[in-house]
């Protein structure tokens, strides 16, 4: 699962058709088109009518469409809108706090003789983090869970980066104890800092992040870059399975480095990672 995740998730605004268009051709792994916090108000029924058309075919990559909270009065009207739409892949449901939710969107979502679309929770409060194995596991349509940094940020009163990080590791073991894929990172809303972007990449893979949301296309190669193993990294993973296949067993490798199945296991990933290059 974790090779064929998404690395790269681009946000466009559906009131912005062609923006959208565009958005397909712009190098992310997938794309979200997002009817709530992007759209103003007076826009909604617009967005959610030009979204419609517009996925209303298949598209050349996965697009999922971000609804509006579920207990607004919008949900319900997005989701019979796109849930069906042969060019939707997912729905990205946002505000998430209780496996309730959960299950009665998929419920609503599927279409007749159907299986609901994939969706994928965003956890954006103190109440949804506390739930959060829980949301992960409540119906086999979800497909991933991942944080609402901007919304959690406000929500906690956390002032400086580092107080997200134990909110970040909690959605991490989730997603893992839940089978998930792991999660991708919350957008970097600076679009001009990519040297920071880089940064806080390095920091998310390092907690166990796969992949980043994006809000803008110069974002996506320094996102892709900084979750795609190096050649060192490539290059020791090799070994490391070279070794392997040799000894079933725990063992040394020449520079005193140890290796057992779990490091075995993480090679294989770095390798799986690789090639998608």
């Amino acid at each position: 699962m974790t090779a064929h995740a998404p690395l790269t998730w681009l946000y466009v605004p559906g009131d912005r058709p062609d923006v959208v268009a565009k958005a397909l051709h712009a190098g992310a792994d997938a794309v979200i088109v997002d009817l709530e916090d992007a759209v103003a108000p007076d826009r909604k029924e617009y967005a959610r009518a030009a979204t419609a058309e517009l996925l209303t075919d298949p598209q050349p990559l996965p697009v999922h469409v971000r609804v509006n909270a579920l207990d607004g009065p919008l949900a319900e009207a997005d989701l019979r809108a796109v849930a069906a739409l042969d060019g939707v892949a997912g729905l990205r449901l946002p505000k998430v706090t209780s496996r309730a939710e959960i299950v009665r969107v998929a419920d609503r979502a599927a279409p007749s003789g159907g299986g609901a679309p994939a969706l994928h929770a965003l956890l954006e409060s103190a109440l949804g983090l506390e739930h959060a194995f829980a949301i992960a596991t409540a119906h086999p349509a979800l497909h991933g869970i991942s944080l609402g940094e901007a919304d959690l940020r406000a929500d906690l009163g956390v002032r400086e980066d580092a107080g997200l990080d134990w909110a970040r590791s909690r959605v991490v073991v989730a997603a893992r104890a839940a089978g998930l894929a792991p999660p991708a990172q919350s957008v970097h809303p600076d679009i001009r800092d990519l040297d920071g972007l880089a940064a806080s990449c390095a920091r998310g893979r390092a907690l166990g992040f796969l992949g980043r949301a994006a809000i803008h296309p110069r974002q996506l190669p320094v996102i892709e870059r900084a979750y795609l193993p190096t050649a060192q990294e490539i290059e020791t993973a090799e070994e490391i399975i070279k070794a392997a296949a040799t000894d079933e067993g725990a063992l040394a490798l020449p520079d005193g480095r140890f290796v057992d199945a779990a490091v075995v296991e993480g090679a294989r990933r770095i390798l799986a990672l690789a090639r998608r290059r």
